[in-house]
């Protein structure tokens, strides 16, 4: 909550100037009574001091002011110095025309899919009529957050926890319409609201990342089940290839059983059948001779 100034009346807050009146009123009212000897003079310096010290206002470069006399609304004041008429008129709250920022939090929340969950939004609003903003809502300051507040709780709802994780802009920007529709009528608008935070319990925590540990796991593998399934296929054509054509499949075989023997140290032990009826008698005994020379 604010506690700036525009959170309260200043109908009797002096201002510099009003005091800076009052001094220099009073000296010059001293100074007559001096001059004239004639105390009259010091009391009219001292009660025209006193009336423009509570006459003089200042109003910042940001900030507007509502006059009231006798409580009707005269129209607004400000940038500057103002000039009111004690206990005739009065001033409303000063408002603040900067942009704002309102912190909301919706804790315990629960979204569509009955997730509990505590959500943390930034509200930045401003006041673009002064006037409607002071004599159409009694705390417009109050009246933002409790809007914002109520309106992430039924936005809440209306969403399921996943996008909520993963859609906060879409759900920042309807924040920001419904807030927006609501608080025009006040003179202010909401230019954005923001999802800083998504807070889940720690037991449905542990429990989403077991989840998400499994469905890793079960993808992993179904790729490897699709490889797998890849590779037979392979398998099967070439199979295919070497029964229509029993010499490559010889070829085949002969390559495989150099690549094993080539490496110096290394032993193949070949089944007689495979040699006679691949034909590696011949290439074996050419395979030592060229070795051993």
């Amino acid at each position: 909550m604010w506690t700036t100034r525009t959170e309260k009346s200043l109908r009797l807050e002096v201002s510099a100037p009003g005091l800076a009146a009052l001094v220099i009123c009073g000296g010059a009212g001293a100074f007559l009574m001096v001059l004239t000897n004639r105390p009259q003079a010091a009391i009219a310096g001292i009660v025209i001091g006193l009336y423009l010290l509570f006459a003089l206002k200042v109003v910042q470069q940001w900030e507007k002011v509502a006059v009231l006399r006798f409580g009707r609304y005269r129209g607004l004041r400000g940038p500057g110095l103002v000039a009111i008429v004690p206990v005739l008129d009065t001033l409303s709250r000063f408002v603040d025309q900067r942009v704002r920022v309102a912190t909301v939090t919706a804790e315990s929340t629960l979204t569509r899919d009955t997730v509990p969950v505590n959500v943390d939004a930034i509200v930045f609003w401003l006041v673009w009529n002064a006037e409607k903003s002071i004599l159409e809502v009694e705390n417009f300051v109050e009246a933002i957050t409790m809007s914002a507040q109520t309106a992430l709780r039924e936005s809440i709802g209306r969403h399921h926890l996943a996008e909520m994780i993963t859609e906060r802009e879409p759900m920042g920007r309807e924040l920001q319409r419904i807030l927006d529709e609501k608080t025009n009528p006040w003179g202010i608008t909401v230019q954005s609201v923001e999802i800083r935070d998504v807070r889940i319990p720690q037991a449905l925590e542990n429990a989403m990342s077991q989840q998400a540990q499994a469905e890793r796991e079960r993808q992993a593998r179904v790729i490897l089940g699709d490889a797998e399934t890849q590779v037979s296929a392979k398998f099967a054509e070439a199979a295919a290839v070497y029964r229509d054509n029993p010499t490559a499949l010889h070829l085949r075989a002969m390559n495989m059983l150099y690549e094993a023997i080539k490496e110096k140290g290394a032993m193949v032990i070949v089944p007689s059948t495979a040699v006679e009826t691949m034909g590696l008698g011949g290439m074996l005994a050419t395979t030592s001779l060229s070795r051993e020379r």
